[in-house]
């Protein structure tokens, strides 16, 4: 297991509304969430939409999953040919109308689909008929159904399509490079519909994640076009080993992610029955089992605090994005994180490690609107590390302040929206930052056990569902009447 810096102190910091007690003799991140650069988003060059003109071959008949039965489910044929950077997949979805609404068309991020030439829809069937009546636009895909989706009633789609993976260098996760292949947010998906909203269909801004995910189920089979022995897949889930290829199931989640590579090193640990796996570059041991122990130590206090780990397995991958990014049961981390790792536990590689460790819970468990309120996970993630650290480590807790929050002097509101949020630091600063300040005082007022048994009723009650600041505060004023008007005045931009 990891342990502590040996001069560490049972230090305690108190944290007043608004002002934390400040450090000077204290030494902060570089910046935590560091991007390459603070530049805004590139540009986007949109595809062509293509016709549809091949025939669907259909596929093997659908799966029953075992649980969570009232979701979406999907089924992906996915052979891979990592030579060649290329997916050829074969996706269905079976889709229920839980909208309370009548549908007349779908709505599907494509996010592939936003750099020319990745993407190659090759056939569209809907209900068992090929059809044509879809308009793909960028990230978007919008399918007009010949006969509205009655409220309650179920659809199935069929995709046929190729993905031609991009160079992703040191910049994006989707993508290859001379290292691994990474295929995140590489599919097709429905995103969700709210009522009196709409579907909730954004495009990217200069920070944050702009996509939203209802929690589905996945069963992915994953055959290698020019099979190898040496390439090895981390993914969402375990996988199960057929004759047709690797099987993997996944239920209750908002997205399916794998990276393949010929080059990892591997370390594995087991944790309440969840198999944790580190996979990193030869040469960073030391690093993959540092994280690999601290995954297992945030999944303990985690599922004490918040509720049980939701799925069979998590994996770590170092890639050379230049930050930490989340999946469900998967997360990556900057391969300069484990260059530069020298042991202890107050370092990036622990620090964003835990935090995106929280995100299985904040986003993969209880999901939200990450375009609109990115402080329901963010803030979440970012206090875990807090909670992460006064369990395992609690002289650690003073340092961490200093260290991760109190060096960069946060200011704004927590409650901004990605396309509010201006540039990285100062969307960090607020949403993530001074975030943990508000869980802090918010903790603060309510007492220990009112706030901890909130947190947890807040992800038994918004378990697979997306989460809204309404939900957020009205499971809070069910476990309090502490008065906290001023602390919402002083972190909100409105009231609650």
């Amino acid at each position: 297991m990891g342990s502590g810096c040996a001069e560490s102190t049972n230090a305690s910091v108190n944290i007043p509304l608004e002002t934390v007690t400040f450090d000077k003799n204290s030494t902060s991140t570089q910046t935590p969430f560091r991007p390459a650069t603070d530049t805004p988003f590139p540009t986007l060059t949109p595809s062509l939409t293509p016709t549809s003109t091949a025939t669907f071959t259909p596929l093997p008949p659908t799966r029953a999953l075992a649980a969570t039965a009232d979701l979406a489910n999907y089924e992906l044929w996915v052979n891979l040919d990592y030579s060649g950077h290329h997916l050829d997949v074969k996706e269905t979805i079976q889709y229920p109308n839980q909208t309370g609404k009548e549908l007349p068309s779908l709505v599907l991020a494509v996010e592939a689909n936003r750099r020319l030439g990745v993407f190659q829809l090759k056939a569209l069937v809907v209900d068992g008929e090929n059809s044509d009546q879809y308009t793909l636009e960028g990230g978007w895909l919008e399918i007009t159904l010949e006969r509205a989706l009655e409220a309650g009633e179920t659809i199935i789609l069929q995709l046929d399509y190729d993905l031609a993976f991009p160079w992703n260098g040191s910049t994006q996760v989707f993508g290859y490079n001379n290292w691994h292949l990474n295929a995140v947010d590489w599919y097709p998906f429905i995103v969700p519909y709210r009522q009196g909203v709409g579907w909730l269909a954004y495009d990217p801004a200069n920070v944050g994640e702009h996509l939203v995910m209802d929690a589905v189920n996945f069963d992915v089979i994953i055959q290698q076009a020019k099979p190898s022995n040496d390439l090895q897949i981390a993914a969402s889930s375990p996988a199960e080993v057929k004759n047709d290829g690797l099987h993997y199931r996944l239920e209750g989640a908002r997205t399916f992610v794998f990276s393949a590579s010929t080059g990892y090193s591997v370390s594995i640990e087991t944790v309440n029955g969840v198999t944790v796996a580190s996979y990193y570059a030869i040469g960073n041991q030391a690093a993959g089992k540092a994280i690999l122990d601290a995954t297992v130590q945030a999944i303990q206090v985690y599922s004490q605090v918040y509720a049980p780990y939701p799925h069979a397995s998590i994996s770590i991958v170092e890639t050379y994005y230049p930050d930490g990014m989340e999946y469900d049961g998967l997360f990556f981390l900057s391969k300069d994180f484990y260059d530069e790792y020298g042991g202890g536990l107050l370092n990036n590689l622990v620090m964003i490690g835990i935090h995106e460790v929280a995100h299985q819970w904040w986003f993969g468990l209880v999901g939200n609107d990450q375009a609109m309120e990115p402080w329901l996970d963010e803030t979440l993630a970012t206090y875990s590390e807090h909670i992460y650290y006064e369990n395992v480590s609690p002289g650690l807790v003073g340092y961490w302040w200093n260290f991760r929050v109190n060096d960069f002097q946060p200011t704004g509101k927590i409650d901004v929206s990605i396309y509010q949020g201006g540039s990285f630091r100062p969307y960090t600063n607020a949403v993530y930052l001074r975030g943990a300040k508000f869980m802090e005082n918010l903790r603060t007022r309510m007492g220990d056990a009112d706030f901890l048994a909130f947190l947890g009723d807040y992800a038994g009650q918004m378990s697979h569902k997306i989460a809204t600041a309404d939900d957020f505060f009205r499971i809070l004023y069910e476990h309090t009447d502490a008065d906290i008007r001023d602390i919402i005045a002083s972190y909100f931009q409105t009231g609650h």
